[in-house]
């Protein structure tokens, strides 16, 4: 295919880059070990998923030197097995389509190549749902975009689990303890400046590095000022507990090299040194194991090379930190679960509770697209040559493959020109979220996105440059579920996101795609556009019904999944565990990342998997 002709030779021109990266990662490699010449092995804890949240416990927990621990991880490292994804933010974009019947568009040896059940929200259709499959997890398959929830939403979390250290000023230095934050540099474009506040970060304060792009896509600033026109004002930043406005958002980038920064790059490259910590990678966890008075012992896990099986064991506690989809099922397969779903498969029930795979909250983004007079995506994927020249460019940390992407954002309240539209059941279930808590968030995206089935693949080859801007749903109402198809994890978890399922969520899908098109028709924006009708889905397109039936046949998840093992009161009888991430039922088991969400808050939930990965492990370590 041309578009695959032209980025296979552009990573052959970057073949320096990816061999600084594999170096930045060598002494990683020292403590990563074959579990297939291993017997039994027993450490004080024993985490599975060596993602997001597992690899910074990991990191946190192995600062004692007296404490042992050991990672789980069934993917490896992605430098090795994907290295596209192992330096420039433009690789985002790779294997992310929605369509599972694009077979160049997923990468198995760093993704689950999970599919969701037909979504009756979406006309039937199935997802591709991209999730990391290797050491740093979706961190690693991430869009980058650092940015930490409102003050509001996070009040509400702390009400939920009746713990005020959840609220924005209580948990504001787990946010920090994690992060290297580098302001922007100077060879950003003087009309594409990224404010933001020095207080919300402690400079150098831990290993994952946060900072901006050093080149800013050129369509942004034209969403800057349409947005502002339509009535999003100017925010300041969005790491100091507000969101409404707009901005340039901070990613996780290594300023120096301009390059993703994961956890694996981050956190456990930190630890490279530590003997007492051990990473168990293309090990795949089977179950976990319980002795007679419920306390979780170990971990049951298996390699390519080892089908039958050996025991990893936990002196102290093991960590559950699979991800909204692998957590929920690793806990059902070992009897922690809804006790008619664990009988239904054979399952022994050891705590019977409801709510393990329920609750399962996500964000969706849609919106239309117009030709622009500017370089996109669309650039890069049709012209070789321009292609070449940036690839010369990001040798020196310059040009639009060191940008994420989605550089610039805007949150808003669906506003009362299309609130009073919206229905008294739609402002009720509105109503229950904080008054600083976002409908829809904006995002710039420079490049054609129609279904979001393949980037590359769909980009119109007509020698125009295209232009989108995203709406997301960020206060949604619709609410899924994760259950299983077996009792073996070697079957992939049933996935039913249940997107825009309900009236408010529709309601406000629409509102949002007017507000879209809103920003098009602007004045700010007419200079920047090469053809005055929108190209996609266009101008055929007006009523409510025909709007919503565009979204139903577009719409993407943004990869925010949640909540499936959600935290909770003890009286919840859909909460899997207490506000010190403790499953209920059982001792010695925690289970920390986005899956024990209490819920989902506004924005790009990576800021908030590492903070809580910072709380629960200063509360280990605290015998909490």
């Amino acid at each position: 295919m041309r578009y695959s002709a032209v980025w296979l030779s552009a990573l052959l021109c970057l073949r320096t880059e990816l061999v600084s990266a594999e170096h930045a990662t060598g002494q990683g490699k020292r403590q990563l070990l074959n579990a297939d010449i291993l017997g039994a092995q027993t450490y004080d804890y024993v985490i599975v998923g060596g993602g997001t949240a597992g690899l910074a416990i990991a990191n946190r927990l192995s600062a004692d030197a007296s404490i042992t621990v050991a990672v789980i991880e069934a993917g490896s490292l992605y430098q090795v097995t994907n290295p596209l994804l192992s330096t420039f933010p433009a690789g985002d974009v790779f294997f992310v389509g929605s369509d599972p019947k694009q077979p160049l568009d997923v990468q198995p040896l760093v993704d689950w190549n999970l599919v969701t059940e037909p979504q009756a929200g979406a006309n039937e259709r199935k997802f591709r749902y991209a999730r990391g499959k290797c050491l740093g997890g979706t961190s690693a398959r991430n869009f980058m975009i650092y940015q930490r929830p409102t003050k509001g939403s996070l009040q509400q979390w702390a009400d939920a689990v009746d713990d005020q250290s959840y609220t924005f000023d209580e948990w504001l230095p787990d946010f920090k303890r994690s992060v290297d934050f580098t302001p922007p540099g100077p060879t950003r474009a003087t009309n594409a400046s990224a404010e933001y506040n020095a207080a919300a970060f402690d400079s150098g304060a831990g290993p994952l590095q946060v900072s901006y792009s050093n080149y800013a896509g050129p369509f942004s600033s034209w969403v800057e000022g349409s947005l502002n026109e339509i009535g999003i004002g100017h925010a300041q930043d969005f790491n100091s507990g507000s969101l409404m406005g707009a901005q340039y958002c901070s990613s996780t980038i290594r300023p120096k090299t301009q390059s993703r920064e994961t956890s694996q790059t981050s956190f456990l490259n930190a630890a490279t040194t530590r003997s007492n910590l051990k990473v168990f990678s293309a090990t795949k966890a089977k179950k976990i194991l319980f002795d007679a008075e419920k306390k979780a012992t170990g971990v049951r896990v298996t390699t390519a090379l080892n089908l039958v099986g050996l025991t990893i064991n936990a002196r102290r506690e093991v960590i559950v930190s699979g991800g909204a989809f692998h957590s929920p099922q690793l806990l059902m397969v070992s009897g922690i679960g809804p006790a008619s779903t664990l009988r239904q498969h054979g399952i022994e029930v050891i705590s019977d509770l409801a709510g393990v795979g329920q609750n399962l909250i996500d964000h969706i983004l849609f919106g239309p697209a117009y030709r622009v007079k500017v370089d996109t995506l669309s650039r890069i994927v049709q012209d070789p040559v321009y292609l070449a020249a940036q690839v010369l460019e990001y040798a020196q940390q310059r040009g639009p493959l060191a940008n994420p992407v989605c550089d610039f954002l805007g949150w808003e309240k669906v506003p009362n020109s299309l609130r009073e539209s919206l229905s008294s059941s739609s402002i009720a279930e509105l109503d229950r979220f904080d008054a600083d808590w976002p409908e829809i968030e904006y995002l710039g995206a420079p490049g054609y996105v129609g279904a979001f089935t393949n980037l590359f693949a769909t980009q119109p080859d007509d020698g125009y440059q295209y232009a989108t801007i995203l709406a997301a749903l960020v206060a949604p109402t619709s609410v899924g579920s994760v259950t299983i198809s077996s009792d073996d994890t070697d079957d992939l978890p049933v996935i039913d996101p249940n997107w825009l399922s309900t009236k408010t969520d529709q309601e406000v899908a629409i509102a949002a795609y007017k507000r879209v098109r809103e920003a098009f028709a602007s004045n700010f924006m007419k200079p920047v556009l090469a053809d005055d009708e929108e190209y996609f889905p266009g101008p055929d397109v007006q009523t409510d019904a025909q709007i919503l039936e565009v979204i139903r046949k577009t719409l993407q998840t943004v990869w925010h999944a949640s909540g499936t093992c959600k935290m909770g009161r003890a009286s919840d009888n859909m909460a899997v565990v207490d506000s010190r991430a403790r499953v209920f039922g059982v001792t010695g088991l925690r289970v920390v990342d986005a899956s024990s969400f209490a819920l989902l808050p506004p924005g790009h939930p990576q800021s908030v998997v590492y903070a809580l990965a910072e709380k629960i492990s200063r509360h280990i370590l605290s015998d909490d």
